[in-house]
């Protein structure tokens, strides 16, 4: 048996349950995992609240890291005893242990700890997708302007860094001084107090009117049509989430009056659909969290039966870095 946080209704933060479920042993490619940390996401928010549709009742939680306790058949990444984490689909990670596939679980180097393996694999590799595998056609180099809204996030410092680290000028745009300050100490070039500056004329003031080649909006409809004005010619609008909700439908006819601009909406778990895959990018990840060119900042500690208060603080945008929920 395990404790876990399930919903059987979609709705606010309060239709989360701590319940107890059975677990069982791993059919073949599977694993059973005991987690030592949570991720906390706002993939969650979308799941929980029905945006993003499931079926009933759901256990909520798509990121985790733990000890492996049984191997399935076919499984040969992974041993018992292992060290794990993962971004994984189907969600169930608000949990002491589970059953679930194998394919998008990897070992977690012994350098990195529970936590940070828990904090770091959703958005970090979201990071990475996003930096390494999403271009603008006229390609990024060194000293290109990347727009990157909510830069104080927990994806965003991590991207924020990744960038500078990979010579790009990033302007995060974030919702106060303090947000502000917090995306300029780790790799922001510029930051935007969205609360008190048009971030359109920033922008445009930043790059000497010419605009960046990429936006990276995980905002939705808040930013959409504003991201799309701070393009250069040719640039490319990477949408990939809706925290203030879905963007609506728009005249596609408007990306050839802006500038012959390219949109696409993007999710991580198109990227990791293959254990290569997921491997290979977890790689990239772990080298740079290892080295030490990324820090993963983790602000927030919440108990697994506390759950509710952290999805409230993550809607209330109370939160910075990354929030981890401990078993």
């Amino acid at each position: 048996m395990s404790r876990a946080i399930q919903i059987t209704a979609f709705g606010g933060p309060e239709q989360m349950k701590l319940v107890e479920v059975e677990v069982g042993d791993p059919g073949p490619g599977e694993i059973r995992i005991r987690h030592q940390a949570c991720g906390l996401n706002f993939i969650d928010v979308y799941q929980r609240s029905g945006l993003y549709s499931n079926p009933l009742p759901l256990q909520l939680g798509m990121e985790g890291a733990g000890v492996v306790e049984a191997v399935g058949e076919g499984v040969s990444h992974l041993r018992v005893g292992d060290r794990a984490a993962y971004a994984a689909n189907p969600p169930g990670a608000y949990c002491d242990s589970r059953v679930m596939p194998a394919r998008q679980v990897v070992r977690l180097p012994d350098a990195i700890d529970f936590d940070t393996g828990a904090a770091m694999m959703l958005k970090g590799l979201t990071a990475q997708y996003l930096l390494k595998r999403s271009r603008p056609v006229q390609g990024l180099e060194a000293g290109d302007f990347v727009l990157f809204h909510a830069a104080a996030g927990g994806v965003g410092l991590i991207a924020c860094q990744w960038a500078r680290a990979l010579g790009l000028q990033l302007i995060g745009t974030a919702g106060g001084a303090a947000k502000c300050a917090l995306a300029l100490e780790h790799g922001a070039a510029h930051a935007i107090d969205y609360r008190s500056e048009d971030f359109v004329a920033r922008v445009k003031e930043i790059t000497g009117g010419r605009g960046v080649k990429v936006v990276y909006d995980s905002i939705g409809k808040d930013t959409f049509d504003k991201s799309l004005d701070c393009l250069r010619p040719f640039g490319l609008m990477v949408s990939f989430g809706n925290a203030s909700g879905p963007v609506p439908p728009f005249a596609i006819g408007g990306l050839g009056n802006k500038g012959s601009l390219y949109v696409t909406r993007q999710t991580l778990f198109t990227h990791i659909a293959t254990r290569e895959a997921t491997q290979e990018m977890a790689d990239d990840l772990f080298a740079v969290v290892g080295s030490g060119t990324v820090k993963i900042r983790i602000d927030q500690r919440y108990a697994l039966a506390d759950v509710a208060q952290a999805h409230r603080d993550l809607e209330a945008r109370k939160t910075t870095g990354c929030s981890v929920l401990t078993p």
